[in-house]
């Protein structure tokens, strides 16, 4: 699945400007309720963990994600989505109030019954045991797999997919986004940094470069 903010290798986006080290964390007021405000609906309002919010943003339309107010607005937006999908407010209702503060009389919809997703964490954190030796070592030529779980968040760019890289080191295990994001398990794996030539990715006239990327188990299959 190809999300709004697979955006890695893409084109038309301008150049990648550093930030400022003098920059605060926050250059308007709001900004800092909006982070606050995310991370109350991810977990203790909505039930829902960090890759649920991941998952929302990638779910989010072009102009929710976007949001000329810059990236705290789409962290609100994803929240949003959290807070519905969790059924702790109705599609709909914050647009709706936000109008009646804005003086005008719309009708709200009403308050639906709250449909949590049934979820404990297995550990602290989002680093797992896995018994299993690692299907592949230092040294490894892999191919990134083009397909990825249908209706599922995925965290592999889109840019490497298809393409041979070289097993550069094993990290630890981690528990898979694609189906923890969607309440299906942890389904943890082996993670692998993986290298792969630039010119591979973006063809000859492309920048020489070698980049890494850590890639669970399941994205790859020997090449």
């Amino acid at each position: 699945m190809t999300a709004v903010d697979d955006l890695g290798g893409a084109e038309g986006f301008g150049a990648v400007h550093p930030p400022d080290p003098a920059e605060p964390p926050f250059k308007e007021a709001w900004e800092g309720r909006a982070f606050a405000l995310t991370l109350l609906s991810m977990g203790r309002i909505s039930g829902r963990n960090l890759d649920a919010f991941r998952y929302a943003l990638g779910r989010l339309d072009e102009p929710d994600y976007f949001d000329p107010d810059g990236y705290y607005a789409r962290w609100l937006n994803a929240a949003e989505l959290m807070l519905t999908d969790s059924a702790i407010v109705a599609p709909g209702a914050v647009d709706a109030r936000a109008r009646n503060l804005r003086g005008e009389h719309v009708d709200e919809p009403p308050v639906p019954e709250p449909a949590k997703p049934d979820y404990s964490a297995t550990g602290p954190g989002s680093l797992r045991q896995v018994d299993e030796e690692p299907r592949f070592s230092v040294g490894d030529s892999v191919r990134a797999r083009t397909e990825t779980l249908p209706d599922h968040p995925s965290k592999m760019p889109r840019y490497v997919r298809g393409h041979v890289g070289v097993v550069e080191a094993v990290q630890p295990a981690h528990l898979l986004p694609d189906t923890h994001a969607v309440f299906e398990g942890e389904n943890p794996q082996h993670v692998y940094t993986v290298r792969f030539d630039s010119r591979d990715l973006w063809g000859a006239d492309a920048e020489a470069f070698a980049l890494t990327i850590e890639l669970f188990d399941s994205y790859l299959e020997p090449a």
